[in-house]
């Protein structure tokens, strides 16, 4: 039994010494260099090559190394009867809102306009702030959090979901009353789990639903938004700007046009980054639940995508 590391794009050294310290008699396997892939058992992965999976015949626990599985379950090579887990921080809930937050207040308050006044050397102190409602498509830890801490600083929040739910703390809406969740809103927060209903979700269909003047902040994944879409609803006036931490393509490249659009501010993903001395000793733990025989903690359900 052990455990590979398939991570061709992220530092893994932090994790190595976690692995070192707190869990060294787990044999590891270093992506490409699997020595012995018939003794791998679990691997952790973050935007593993799709198919680099299929050399380890012996696999029976997929740990994502991050709160997102849609790298995972876009590879159609894995077996769909392999368990897949995924990392549950607070410190990812706790620098999420507190990204999500700042967007909001940026527009509320109006920095942006005050930087452009600044460069002009003009004192403008009319209209300060722009009363906001605002609307979090995705309430799940994420999104639950987020519009918590919104409401406790005393702003209107509603949040919308695939299915009901009777008890939540905050209005809410679902499936097809997405229009009417929309109406009540001027500032769009996207938390949604990436799934095949949710990939472009964002798009010029909903923006139009949206109220006029929407400002639009995606912290999920870049597939979400249909990126073109966005700027033509920027071009037209239905949304006032956007904040977006997440791209199709990333790095985003030179050449996209999001680097030359005045209203839309740009982050490298960095909203929420996994914190390897909270993440490694849930792998940790799972790893040895699978030997075991015990449950896994943070399984995520296929079906649903998270």
């Amino acid at each position: 039994m052990s455990l590979a590391i398939i991570s061709p794009n992220r530092d893994i050294t932090p994790w190595l010494e976690i692995f070192r310290k707190e869990a060294a008699d787990i044999p590891l396997e270093i992506y490409p260099d699997i020595k012995h892939p018939k003794k791998v058992t679990a691997a952790m992965v973050w935007q593993h090559p799709k198919g680099s999976l299929q050399s380890l015949p012996n696999l029976r626990l997929i740990c994502s190394m991050g709160a997102g599985v849609d790298h995972i379950l876009g590879d159609d090579t894995i077996p769909e009867d392999i368990p897949i887990t995924r990392i549950v921080d607070s410190r990812l809930t706790f620098s999420m809102t507190n990204y999500v937050v700042m967007g909001v207040l940026d527009f509320h308050r109006q920095i942006r306009r005050y930087q452009a006044d600044k460069k002009e050397r003009k004192w403008d102190m009319s209209n300060p702030e722009i009363p906001v409602s605002v609307g979090v498509l995705g309430v799940g830890e994420l999104g639950g959090d987020v519009l918590d801490k919104l409401s406790y600083m005393g702003m209107e929040v509603y949040g919308y979901g695939n299915s009901p739910k009777s008890d939540f703390r905050h209005p809410y809406y679902y499936g097809n009353q997405l229009e009417e969740f929309l109406s009540k809103c001027n500032v769009l927060v996207c938390l949604l789990p990436l799934t095949q209903s949710t990939d472009g979700f964002l798009n010029l269909d909903l923006f139009r639903k949206c109220t006029k003047g929407t400002y639009l902040i995606n912290v999920a994944r870049g597939k979400h938004l249909v990126e073109e879409d966005l700027i033509t609803a920027l071009e037209e006036g239905i949304l006032s700007g956007a904040m977006l931490d997440v791209f199709r393509q990333e790095p985003l490249p030179e050449d996209h046009p999001f680097w030359q659009q005045e209203r839309l501010t740009i982050t490298p993903h960095i909203a929420s980054i996994t914190n390897p001395d909270a993440a490694a000793p849930q792998i940790i733990e799972n790893f040895w639940n699978l030997e075991k025989g015990h449950p896994l903690i943070n399984q995520i359900d296929r079906k649903k995508g998270y």
